[in-house]
């Protein structure tokens, strides 16, 4: 018998985590009931989310039946309470985007408008082993608490973005809810002071807009922030934005254009590989990323704001999520 079996039959079955806002539910009861039967796996079991954990507890209850895999219904802050929760058990998940981003499901090659797609991998894919990130924040009071990510972390315009955009702007503006906090925040352009260090080396400082810690390099928007994030490389890559004026972020915007178009174009990317690196553009990489704020200041993972912090650790735990993805793209 499978590790993954049901313990009282031997025989597999699924586990479904899916946001009730989000979700097509009667698509997706369809399709799930008859990929079961075809693959003559027992009654999938149905976790709902519910909107004060974004779906840890769900998943915790999911991986209490002893699933075969792990379905994730939703946008990429499901996706990651639930990776929270399910790394590290050798239990895959299965990802069906149905978020703003769907920044994981993007960067793993999977299906983003084909719902068919994305439940018959469920059943019959391939796992594929990715990296899982770990913020461990401190906020003005000492007080400590850690969580995953499996996209990013981000301090400045990435936390500003998630906490002052809706949910409901997300759901009927898609990426244009994100228009207004962008630009109020690039017109205000606000520099703020860290010191940091990577890996344990010698604590360096510096001044800077936005930090962003990533395990996949692609935002919102389809847009490359971090040309050289691998999802299974065991690192986690660091890029800074530090503009002194608009005409920087004018370059910065041309920058990540350019990046963006160099994945589909050789002409793009023969000019970015001509274009001179930018100061107000900084990348580092390791396996640990140190900083401490002379303010607090607002953090995000995934898309979710964690509040306020004035120090932040983050790491990687190598290959510890395991992510069902349809066989054609794993080979």
């Amino acid at each position: 018998m499978s590790t993954h079996d049901h313990p009282a039959t031997g025989r597999r079955h699924a586990a479904v985590v899916y946001n009730p806002v989000k979700s097509p539910l009667d698509r997706l009861l369809h399709l799930v009931a008859e990929h079961e039967v075809q693959h003559g796996w027992s009654q999938t079991r149905w976790y709902e989310t519910s909107g004060d954990d974004s779906g840890r507890a769900a998943a915790e209850d999911a991986l209490a039946s002893a699933p075969t895999v792990v379905i994730v219904a939703g946008g990429d802050g499901t996706v990651r309470a639930v990776a929270e929760v399910v790394q590290g058990t050798g239990v895959p998940v299965a990802l069906v985007p149905l978020g703003t981003g769907n920044l994981l499901a993007r960067d793993v090659g999977a299906p983003l408008s084909d719902i068919d797609t994305c439940v018959s991998a469920a059943f019959s894919g391939v796992d594929r082993s990715v990296d899982v990130g770990v913020a461990e924040l401190e906020d003005e009071n000492g007080t400590r608490r850690a969580h995953s990510f499996m996209v990013m972390a981000g301090i400045g315009l990435d936390a500003e973005m998630a906490e002052s955009t809706s949910a409901i702007a997300k759901k009927r503006l898609g990426w244009f809810a994100y228009v207004t906090p962008i630009a109020r925040s690039v017109i205000a352009n606000k520099l703020f002071h860290l010191d940091y260090r990577i890996d344990g080396g010698r604590v360096r400082s510096t001044r800077a807009h936005t930090v962003i810690v990533g395990n996949c390099g692609t935002l919102t928007g389809n847009m490359l922030l971090i040309p050289a994030a691998i999802i299974d490389d065991g690192l986690l890559d660091v890029v800074m934005m530090r503009p002194t004026g608009r005409g920087e972020w004018a370059r910065i915007g041309t920058r990540l254009t350019l990046q963006g178009l160099a994945r589909r174009s050789p002409l793009s990317r023969k000019i970015l590989q001509q274009t001179p690196d930018l100061h107000s553009l900084a990348y580092v990489q390791g396996h640990r990323f140190e900083a401490r704020f002379d303010a607090s200041h607002l953090i995000e993972l995934d898309g979710d704001s964690f509040g306020r912090i004035t120090r932040v650790r983050v790491s990687v735990r190598p290959g510890a999520l395991q992510v069902r993805v349809p066989a054609r793209m794993n080979t």
